[in-house]
């Protein structure tokens, strides 16, 4: 093996060894940090420094090292490329750990979280276009270090005009579906967590990207729909302003019940219940028909899933309560039988 080569490949070890050395002598410092703001700095930069420092090394050292002219000019194309996709991916990291960071402060695990949800929409849709844009521009500058390919850049830009225009055409569809991402990032007519109706399907948003939008439906299928479904067309959005709602449960009952036990009954299921937030409840007459009589019970939940559990519950105890206490009050079509007149 020739001796530059040695010699880089001591370097590049060198390196090595020296980022391991320096991430032991911080790794307190970095234990610290990350256990007081629960964010993964070692894993984030160690791999990428293990690159950057032993690159560092092997271009300030290749001067003095004895590498031949011929090869001298790949040696240098090399590293620029790996310089600019080393510090492609150090920002891509340094983006990732900000959102990170950003995004400890905001947990959207708790009840109350309209506003963490959303953040966490702006801040995932806006990773998605930085980290993009970091890939294009490290494209882009690792195709400038040759110079075929900076000529054939110069004579493309000519036909330019006809090339954009054609393109337009071809792709107007994906730039529209893009647009439509960014314009939902920042008008947000939906975010991460809410709860909507899309196509009939009910469920939970679960993923919001450039191009598409996944939809967890309450039977844990996923529903994919574009990002411009959400800019055109009509959907229902449970928790656009508020994560609370208010759920309804209807009970068809016979003339004969004494509404007000059945209020109070009501009462008595809510108050002891963890899935009822304590701000609303009613009972009210909504419709009375030639056989029955409807009641709507009302109540508040903290959100949709505890809604949907809390109007099960109160359904059920309010019908047992009726079979066990008022079973003649239960729906029920009256009938007059006539004697006949020989009887």
């Amino acid at each position: 093996m020739p001796l530059y080569l040695l010699i880089l490949v001591f370097i590049v070890f060198a390196g090595i060894a020296l980022n391991a050395f320096i991430f032991k002598v911080f790794g307190k410092k970095i234990s610290s940090i990350e256990e007081k703001f629960d964010i993964p700095l070692k894993k984030r930069f160690y791999p990428i420094s293990r690159i950057l420092i032993p690159l560092f090394l092997l271009i300030l050292l290749m001067q003095g090292m004895p590498i031949p002219e011929e090869v001298q000019p790949t040696f240098r194309k090399v590293f620029s490329i790996l310089l600019i996709v080393s510090f492609g991916w150090l920002s891509i990291e340094a983006v990732l750990f900000g959102r990170d960071f950003l995004l400890t402060r905001y947990d959207i695990k708790v009840k109350d979280n309209l506003k963490a949800r959303a953040i966490h929409t702006q801040m995932n849709m806006l990773v998605k276009i930085a980290v993009i844009a970091i890939v294009l521009l490290v494209t882009a500058s690792s195709l400038m270090v040759f110079e075929n390919v900076r000529q054939l850049g110069t004579s493309l830009l000519a036909s330019a005009g006809v090339v954009g225009v054609i393109i337009g055409f071809a792709a107007q569809r994906s730039i529209a579906t893009l647009l439509a991402g960014l314009q939902l990032a920042i008008t947000q007519p939906i975010r991460i967590d809410d709860v909507v109706i899309v196509d009939n399907e009910w469920g939970q948003i679960e993923e919001i990207t450039l191009t598409y939008v996944v939809v967890r439906i309450w039977d844990l299928r996923r529903l994919v729909v574009p990002t411009d479904y959400f800019l055109e067309k009509t959907f229902q959005n449970w928790t656009k302003n508020s994560s609370d709602l208010l759920g309804t449960v209807f009970i068809y009952v016979d003339y004969s019940l004494p509404i007000e036990v059945l209020r109070n009954q009501l009462y008595e299921i809510l108050k002891d219940q963890e899935l009822w937030d304590g701000k609303v409840w009613r009972l009210h007459v909504t419709n009375a028909t030639d056989k029955t009589v409807e009641l709507r019970a009302l109540m508040s939940a903290a959100n949709a899933s505890e809604a949907w559990e809390l109007r099960c519950h109160v359904r059920e105890k309010l019908l047992s309560f009726l079979q066990e206490h008022y079973p003649d009050c239960l729906p029920k079509i009256r009938a007059t039988v006539l004697e006949s007149p020989e009887g």
